[in-house]
């Protein structure tokens, strides 16, 4: 299937920047249009006219070339793109991207870029192992970078270990796969509801019973599966979230609006349930600040709407993929997958409320993530960011594999 797509390619400084060669032979042949950058040392390492012979196009080295004087290059070159890709990313350009530089063609362009890029990293063993190396990726990751690899072999060095680049038949593969996938998800056009934040549940008018959640988790999850093309509305309680532009955000206060709100959203084709909704609220509201000597025998609780079990029993408009989460303080595991089988939902994604530095009001956070299927993953200690990526990842490869099945 040819794609006829536009792919910038850096080319970085490393050893392995001869295999980006064969790589434009490889997506030259399935009409792939490209333009490469040449990095100052990647200059060392491929000539200028061998990206010509093999690309069919201009190489570009410089931040401001005077043959270019009608267009900024740093612009045009990152609109002209579908993807961008660097190849091979190395420690140092990696860091560099981590801190938001722009020095040279490459890290402006970048910087600039409203399309999606990929790094493929290729390294050292050690230096690819080093904390931080690891920590910029995982930051890179939270600002929306895919990666691919590296992965494990003997390397110039003549060390063994991860760090390795993989194949440029891999990385063409990937590619293709990245712009069919691409492609359905917004053929598709999947939708997505997300709840979160706390609920309210008002005794009197100045009195209310709620929890800590600040909302953040699903938010990120919200956002990060916007920037997967999902169209997606964001269910929010009581919260400080800032809204970004795009995304639909529904505010809501108590229970029984939230679930109102998420029946007028329904169907679409998956739900994260992150809102930590209260299980309970008065039976009665007093219109007037209730008394301190009348508190013990006026207040009646009555159980709130369970809006994940709604979801997930909904025979009408069940989503095709239903999801959870379980904010535990004991038998994480237990209670999460008999929450899982209660509720009928298709994945429970729990997380221990009882560590003090991550969960409720927290900027990091640590996940388990349960399904029907049996299948555990657990997603360590990150920025809840970076946790969303993850999960928003895994939901597309749920809904296109359920999508295929379906075909």
């Amino acid at each position: 299937m040819k794609l006829n797509k536009k792919i910038l390619i850096i080319v970085g400084g490393g050893i392995s920047a001869y295999k980006s060669l064969d790589l434009i032979r490889f997506l030259r042949k399935e009409s792939f249009e490209i333009k490469t950058i040449l990095t100052k040392s990647g200059r060392q390492f491929v000539t200028p006219l061998s990206l010509i012979s093999l690309s069919g196009g201009k190489v570009y080295e410089n931040l401001f070339d005077k043959n270019n004087e009608s267009e900024i290059d740093h612009i045009s070159l990152s609109r002209w793109a579908d993807l961008i890709l660097v190849i091979p990313a190395t420690a140092n350009f990696i860091s560099k991207l981590s801190y938001g530089k722009a020095e040279d063609l490459a890290s402006t362009v970048i910087l600039a870029s409203n399309k999606d890029i990929i790094l493929v990293p290729a390294m050292n063993v050690r230096m690819w192992s080093h904390k931080a190396t690891q920590e910029n990726c995982k930051k890179l990751i939270t600002y929306g970078y895919k990666f691919l690899g590296p992965t494990e072999g003997l390397m110039a060095c003549g060390e063994f270990g991860k760090g390795k680049m993989i194949s440029p038949k891999k990385i063409f593969k990937e590619i293709k796969n990245y712009f069919i996938n691409k492609g359905v998800v917004k053929n598709k056009k999947f939708k997505a509801l997300v709840t979160t934040g706390p609920t309210r549940e008002y005794l009197d008018p100045v009195r209310f019973i709620s929890n800590e959640s600040s909302g953040k988790q699903g938010y990120e999850i919200a956002l990060a599966l916007k920037r997967q093309g999902i169209k997606t509305t964001l269910i929010s309680g009581p919260s400080n979230i800032q809204k970004e532009k795009g995304l639909k955000v529904i505010k809501v206060k108590t229970s029984d609006q939230m679930f109102k709100a998420v029946k007028r959203n329904l169907p679409v084709d998956v739900i994260v349930c992150t809102a930590a909704v209260s299980d309970f609220k008065p039976r009665n509201f007093y219109k007037n600040k209730i008394k301190k000597q009348k508190y013990e025998k006026n207040l009646v609780f009555d159980d709130t709407v369970d809006i994940l079990d709604y979801v997930g029993k909904n025979n009408r408009y069940r989503p095709k993929l239903v999801i959870g989460f379980s904010a535990e303080t004991e038998n994480l595991l237990k209670n999460s997958k008999n929450k899982l089988e209660k509720k009928n939902a298709d994945w429970i994604i729990a997380n221990d409320v009882s560590k003090k530095d991550i969960g409720f009001n927290k900027d990091y956070n640590e996940v388990t993530i349960i399904r029907s299927n049996g299948k555990v993953s657990q997603i360590k200690k990150n920025k809840k960011s970076f946790i969303a990526s993850i999960i928003s990842e895994n939901i597309i490869d749920e809904l296109l594999i359920n999508d295929k099945s379906l075909n």
